[in-house]
């Protein structure tokens, strides 16, 4: 039967009709966008061996910190530092609010600041194994921000990502795995019920609280990496140089000497952190590109970390960054510890529930 329609209907009829199938393709889309999104936010709690790294590896880096200058504690940060002028016109804002004020109250008293301060090495013990997160996380953080903010002098940017990253911390789980309350939580049950608005609640905090984490770290890199190449010295090879060949940053001499020998590599090395840290986002989206990125940021942050004497500062940016490796890599890593240790102490291997059952089901059948 002939369409008896002129031309012009005909053609009508046709773009109608792609409109609606285009429309419906987009809905489709959008539908399917939505409900991933759904299963992704409230489908589990996500990275929680690497927040419980970044956790660890925090309280080891202020801890580190801590100890490393307890024997100059009263001239860094106590009443030998008061010829700055800091006690009584801080430079930061953090010590005239009450709720962080305790360091600056006790500074002038030793006796009192080293019972703090004391007090503040315990926390971040507690803040490392992940014992009663919960309430230990608050204390710790007002703490550290009030101990870290005496003395501008001696600060680095490792404070504001310590401070970011902890605030976040409120709203996530970092406490699940590999802590003192995961323990307790595996002989106790979950606190909550699967499927209670409560832990799904909870379960949209964490992984929030982790996309936000995620988007101020590619900030912090990205608009570095950007910074960077507006400088001559970064533009033109030679900025690794310059400040290992100063008296601060200069800490190794013979190594930085060594290092920056050779130009070529001095240069590759100013190139490729800029190269590094503005790709650093893009190279997240595939494993390939993923393990180039975090070996690259890992290098960049040891180097920084040994060569010019910032650890502290570099071991807050290597915790963040476990965050990018997944679930599954760090429990391959933790079970193959465990059986290197189970090896060397000449114990058998540890079979996984799960294999047991298969073979079990094998040998029924």
């Amino acid at each position: 039967m002939s369409d008896s329609r002129t031309p012009v209907a005909r053609l009508a009829a046709f773009i109608g009709l792609t409109i609606v199938s285009v429309w419906n393709s987009i809905l489709d889309t959008i539908g399917a966008v939505v409900e991933w999104c759904d299963n992704w936010l409230f489908g589990g709690k996500k990275v929680l061996y690497g927040l419980a790294v970044t956790r660890m590896v925090f309280g080891l880096a202020m801890l580190g910190l801590m100890l490393s200058n307890f024997g100059t504690r009263l001239y860094t940060f106590g009443s030998g530092s008061a010829w700055n002028g800091e006690l009584t016109a801080p430079i930061s804002d953090f010590p005239n609010i009450w709720l962080f004020s305790l360091f600056n109250r006790v500074a002038g008293n030793d006796f009192w600041f080293t019972v703090c301060y004391i007090a503040l090495i315990g926390l971040a013990v507690l803040f490392i194994l992940g014992w009663r997160f919960r309430i230990v996380l608050p204390l710790f953080f007002i703490g550290w921000v009030s101990f870290i903010e005496m003395n501008d002098m001696v600060g680095d940017q490792s404070d504001n990502m310590q401070r970011i990253a902890m605030i976040l911390m409120f709203f996530a789980d970092p406490a699940a795995r590999w802590s003192l309350d995961a323990r307790r939580r595996a002989k106790r049950g979950e606190w909550f019920p699967d499927g209670s608005a409560t832990k799904q609640l909870g379960t949209a905090l964490h992984n929030l609280a982790l996309i936000a984490l995620v988007a101020q770290v590619s900030f912090v890199y990205v608009s570095g990496g950007l910074y960077k190449a507006q400088g001559a010295p970064w533009a033109g090879g030679w900025a690794v140089y310059d400040p290992l060949q100063t008296m601060r940053f200069g800490n190794w001499p013979v190594l930085s000497d060594l290092l920056t020998t050779w130009g070529p590599m001095v240069t590759i090395a100013a190139w490729g952190s800029i190269l590094i840290q503005i790709g650093f986002p893009l190279m997240l989206l595939t494993r390939p590109t993923r393990l180039i990125a975090l070996a690259g940021i890992l290098s960049f942050h040891i180097a920084i970390g040994v060569v010019m004497g910032l650890p502290w500062f570099s071991l807050t940016m290597i915790a963040i960054d476990a965050i990018f490796i997944r679930d599954r890599s760090w429990q391959r890593i933790a079970e193959g510890t465990q059986q290197r240790w189970r090896d060397a102490k000449g114990r058998p291997p540890v079979v996984p529930a799960a294999k047991v059952a298969d073979v079990e089901v094998a040998n029924a059948s």
